[in-house]
């Protein structure tokens, strides 16, 4: 055989496939064709980004010239029980660390909200719902509107009375002259505001009444005038809260004094510095005994001693006495129902407290899982991110509430009035516990803003309680019972896929501001949770992730990162390139779907087919001139049956001349010597790529798994060829077996095609069961 003629032949079919990939297999093309915008789904994010600058750099950390400005708060707070009323009075001490000049400062009243005429009590429209709550049905239709906000009896400095202007949620100080970078500003500010019962109207904070005994419980926050954040990217964010998008909050210094009646527990942000002062001889014991339990929760304030004091009402008032070093955000919870117990906590070779607060009506659920919930939570995130900062973590029982500040959360989670609950009662209790305790991480600590992109602490956070979630159950499986894992709510992508797959009309990007996206739970809590799961289990792999992502947080703790920060953080941390992933899953509503559209089985020979002829012509090859090996389907009626089970060298002598003329015994032995050659064309009915994973089975049982890269879309958008040898006949090929990719649409994922209940139906009939 000529060598020289079959390996320019070899040149020749190299320089054509690749002209085939770049056409997609059109062979004919349009005399005229109009242009075209890059659209390719792995276009570079860079004319999305803003550009890098001294505050923020390429790679996604802080610049050398990144500046964040504080707030310091020194509070004295009285809540007046019988009248449901707060009054603060405070001084303010705002430093400006940017290296721009302020001609005014901007303070958030959130409070304001509640303003019986206030615009965001209007902002929906409004339908009357088939189905609702009894809650939402009083709140909506039946309830007179609470008239609450901030009430400011004084805003002055060293006396002197200040210039403000107010504007719904946003108050202006007007200053005399420019605050210069460097300078501080102090001021002095006076408020008082109705307490609103948040188990009625369903805001962040309030009070909730127990008509048996008379008592109230509160959780209050967002109860002082808040400091604005000033920062690189967009100067003041005043963006006014209407109530979906939370809060954006420097970080700051607290001294904060509590007065509530005297027979009262509380717990808030911060260390309580006089103890001894408003604890009992007995509590005291219990507080020390706790922080040398690390295995068990130390009951500090008893059932029966809050029942007694449930009768009580005291007349006197206590003022307990916090401060806090470098938080964004100060709340705390009182009441005199509570029960308080306690355990430490090894973080990493730190001690910290889990702490949990909860009326009788909390017991025997709380009393057996809170506490402890928080403890895991907190070694679970740490070793995700960094070693948590602060002494203690709390968890306070609040009805139907789910919320998070420094150091403490409300959560909910009660039993029946029998004490008995439900295994959802439970799971929701310890889902919520992980989440908001999580929250000091995502936004307390890596502080996004929250005011505009609420799943940068949302997402990131249910991508981290799903973490956390798994490990807890792996910890107490008493927990679990007879379950496989923990039921994760968020976060497996078989789940995300009924919104994925929902009208488009009521979908918005992952990269919408809270208060204009139509499901929020999914939009901020779901989808960005999967994306970050497949992307950890799928596209990514752990080592890779978890290294980026504990980057990105130990870069950002104690900051203000953009989601940009994030995006380049992991890539900057991990070397993939996964601009094409961010494109398709947060800033579209694109879905996964693959699939396999045609499977050929191929033979190899040395006859001459019609197709192969044509192929060469038209390239400028003569088939005369050139000894070939070609291919036939078995499809196709050129097809010899005499082909079928032998391997390649067998049916194309001139391949194994070939081969015995090139390669030494040694050499031949290492080749391979496939028998069967299929053609298999994926498709992607869905706009996001996604690794294609692929699980072959052969005619003797045995199966492989093979898992192509996203990258194998780059050239088309919608198929992909792989031409695939093997030396045992392929009976069955399976896209997304585990389904790991939250495709939405499985029905074409398996050849030959099956019509029998597929592993998603088959998952929700046993959510149904």
């Amino acid at each position: 055989m000529n060598n020289i003629r079959l390996l320019s032949f070899a040149f020749i079919i190299l320089f054509v496939s690749g002209i085939q990939a770049q056409d997609s297999g059109e062979r004919e093309q349009q005399a005229k064709q109009e242009g075209h915008e890059n659209n390719n789904k792995f276009k570079q994010l860079h004319e999305t980004f803003a550009t890098p600058n001294q505050y923020r750099t390429g790679a996604g950390a802080p610049g050398e010239a990144y500046y964040q400005n504080q707030a310091d708060y020194k509070m004295e707070i009285v809540l007046d029980d019988k009248n449901t009323r707060l009054d603060g009075e405070a001084q303010v001490t705002y430093y400006n660390n940017s290296p721009d000049k302020l001609e005014y400062l901007w303070v958030q009243l959130d409070q304001n909200i509640r303003k019986k005429e206030a615009p965001g009590l209007e902002r929906n429209p409004r339908v009357m719902r088939p189905v609702t709550t009894p809650q939402g049905f009083v709140s909506e239709y039946m309830q007179e509107s609470f008239d609450g906000g901030f009430n400011i009896t004084d805003l002055s400095q060293d006396g002197d009375k200040l210039k403000f202007t107010i504007n719904q949620t946003m108050l202006r100080i007007n200053l005399e002259e420019p605050l210069k970078p460097g300078e501080s500003f102090e001021f002095d500010i006076k408020w008082w505001y109705k307490i609103n019962k948040h188990t009625t109207d369903g805001a962040r904070s309030g009070y909730e009444h127990f008509p048996k005994d008379g008592n109230n419980a509160y959780v209050i926050a967002q109860f002082f005038p808040r400091m604005a954040v000033y920062n690189d990217v967009e100067g003041w964010q005043n963006m006014q809260f209407w109530g979906d998008g939370e809060f954006a909050l420097p970080f700051g210094d607290y001294e904060v004094n509590i007065t509530v009646p005297a027979d009262h527990i509380m717990e808030a942000t911060g260390e309580l510095q006089n103890r001894e002062e408003v604890y009992t001889k007995e509590m005291m014991r219990r507080y020390k005994q706790a922080k040398k339990s690390y295995d068990k929760p130390v009951i500090v304030r008893t059932q029966e001693e809050a029942v007694e004091a449930e009768k009580s009402f005291s007349t006197k008032t206590k003022t307990w006495k916090y401060k806090a070093e470098m938080v964004r955000d100060f709340a705390f919870s009182t009441s005199r129902k509570f029960i308080l117990d306690m355990m430490a906590t090894d973080v990493l070779g730190k001690d910290v407290m889990a702490v949990s607060l909860y009326p009788k009506e909390g017991n025997p659920l709380w009393g057996k899982w809170s506490t402890r919930v928080v403890a895991s939570t907190l070694t679970s995130y740490s070793k995700q991110t960094f070693q948590y900062p602060y002494h203690k973590a709390v968890s306070v029982h609040a009805k139907n509430q789910g919320m998070e500040y420094p150091m403490i959360c409300w959560n909910y989670g009660r039993p029946n009035e029998d004490g008995n609950y439900s295994d959802r009662t439970k799971f929701g209790m310890i889902s919520v516990i992980i989440h908001e305790i999580g929250h000091n991480f995502f936004p307390m600590i890596v502080n996004s803003d929250e005011r505009q992109w609420g799943w940068m602490d949302e997402g990131l956070n249910t991508f981290s309680q799903f973490l956390a979630e798994q490990e807890f159950g792996k910890k107490y499986p008493e927990a679990i019972g007879s379950l496989e894992q923990y039921p994760s709510r968020r976060g497996i992508p078989s789940k995300i896929v009924p919104y994925m797959r929902g009208n488009q009309k009521y979908i918005a990007p992952i990269m919408s501001n809270p208060e204009n996206v139509y499901q929020l739970g999914n939009n901020a809590y779901g989808k960005p949770a999967t994306a970050l799961n497949i992307l950890r289990e799928t596209v990514m792999g752990h080592e890779l992730f978890d290294y980026a992502y504990k980057t990105f947080a130990q870069r950002w703790m104690f900051k203000h990162p953009t989601p940009e920060d994030f995006f380049r953080t992991m890539e900057d941390a991990s070397a993939v390139d996964l601009d094409w992933f961010w494109r398709g899953w947060f800033y579209t509503t694109h879905n996964v779907d693959m699939g396999i559209k045609e499977v050929q089985k191929l033979y190899v020979t040395d006859k001459a087919t019609k197709e192969g002829k044509e192929f060469l012509e038209q390239y400028g090859a003569d088939p005369e001139e050139i000894e070939a090996i070609y291919v036939v389907s078995e499809d196709s009626e050129e097809f010899d049956e005499n082909l079928k089970g032998k391997s390649v060298l067998e049916n194309s002598p001139t391949l194994n001349e070939f081969v015995m003329d090139n390669f030494s015994e040694s050499e031949r032995a290492g080749l391979k010597n496939p028998k069967y050659f299929y053609q298999v064309t994926f498709e992607k009915p869905g706009g996001i790529p996604m690794p294609l994973i692929v699980e072959f089975t052969y005619a003797d049982g045995s199966s492989t798994l093979k898992k192509y890269p996203a990258q194998l879309w780059r050239m088309n958008d919608e198929v992909a060829t792989k031409a695939i040898a093997a030396d045992k006949e392929i009976i069955k090929i399976v896209v997304d077996p585990e389904l790991e990719t939250a495709d939405v649409d499985i029905s074409n994922n398996t050849w030959p095609k099956e019509e029998t209940t597929n592993k998603f139906e088959k998952f929700k009939e046993n959510l149904v069961n």
